[in-house]
């Protein structure tokens, strides 16, 4: 026998429209209550009714955001892509996608834009700073009913649906391992990652110095240095590094301003030029790959990235149901010159 919303609210002590606004993610719900009743229908054995919840979505037009930073980074246009073909498909059920792009990371201005966006929203993707001022705008989001999906990097402290993306220290983990296979374990290191407001960036180092911890005692690090994915900042703080630090002979690109930083060891002009591995196989990293200035690259699969994040906001609209996994990971695929041979 099908569980009812009657046997939730008697059960969990709260009124049938608690369960309800719960149940079709309708908001105004406090955290605690909203864990409660999802608590007692998960006990209980509660499915919703698909079929009547997806005929309703056809009579009601959903607004889905998606507010990236990603202005000037190469890697977002196959996540656009994903985003342009989940819109796609959702079309014939009234969903709207509406897309905002932006430059950098000021929390202050992100916050501002995601109040200003949200207002007309049912759903929210986000590429977000790690900050709380952020999270807290999640939170409000939240419990205002509008979900919010981080997408391709993730928050601390915050009450969002479920973050898609990579996993970020595996990453800096097999990004180790390239460069000790690349330099026979002995190296001096220079980093450059995007941002330190950037969660994925500090768990992309994280990942790295714990490999070089346990397996590369031959690795001596001589700079970090940031490009804040921006491939003129990039090239300026390589340019800088490189010239105070002459001795580095390997390079580990955590983030986009991989083409300014290539630049950079270009116009050094060293008889050994560095070994360089990043991440994301964008056409101008695999323009450098040809050119042997990139040994290997890590790419994260940006186009499911976007596809899946606006599809994930939709079904939760649809059902009411949280995602199974409170972090859904592309996985980790290396790339190297070679893959690109047909």
């Amino acid at each position: 026998m099908a569980v009812t919303i009657k046997q939730i609210s008697e059960l969990s002590g709260v009124s049938r429209g608690t369960v309800d606004r719960v149940l079709n993610g309708r908001g105004h719900v406090s955290p605690e209550k909203d864990a409660l009743v999802r608590q007692v229908a998960k006990q209980l054995g509660y499915q919703p009714n698909m079929a009547g919840k997806a005929l309703a979505a056809r009579k009601k037009s959903y607004t889905i955001g998606v507010l990236l930073c990603s202005e000037g980074n190469p890697f977002f246009e196959e996540v656009i892509r994903g985003v342009r073909a989940a819109e796609k498909e959702l079309a014939d059920f009234g969903v709207q996608v509406r897309l905002h792009t932006r430059k950098g990371y000021n929390d202050v201005r992100l916050a501002e834009e995601m109040r200003t966006l949200a207002k007309d929203l049912h759903a929210l993707v986000l590429t977000p700073v790690n900050s709380p001022l952020i999270a807290d705008e999640i939170n409000a989001l939240t419990d205002a009913g509008t979900p919010v999906v981080t997408v391709n990097t993730d928050i601390e402290g915050s009450r969002r649906l479920c973050y898609i993306g990579s996993d970020y220290a595996a990453g800096g983990r097999v990004a180790c391992g390239m460069l000790r296979l690349l330099t026979g374990g002995t190296a001096h290191l220079g980093i450059l990652t995007g941002s330190l407001k950037v969660l994925g960036h500090n768990q992309r180092i994280a990942g790295f110095r714990e490999v070089m911890k346990k397996s590369c005692p031959g690795f001596t690090l001589s700079e970090l240095e940031t490009t804040e994915d921006d491939d003129i900042i990039g090239y300026e703080n390589a340019k800088r590094m490189l010239h105070a630090n002459p001795e580095i002979d390997a390079l580990f690109l955590a983030a986009a301003g991989v083409y300014g930083v290539c630049r950079a060891v270009q116009d050094f002009r060293r008889e050994s030029p560095p070994k360089i591995v990043c991440f994301d196989a964008t056409p101008p990293v695999r323009e450098l790959m040809q050119a042997n200035i990139v040994q290997a690259a890590i790419d994260q699969q940006p186009f499911r990235q976007g596809y899946d994040s606006v599809q994930t906001a939709y079904q939760y609209l649809l059902t009411g149901t949280p995602p199974k996994q409170d972090r859904i990971l592309m996985e980790n695929q290396i790339v190297i010159r070679e893959s690109f041979l047909r």
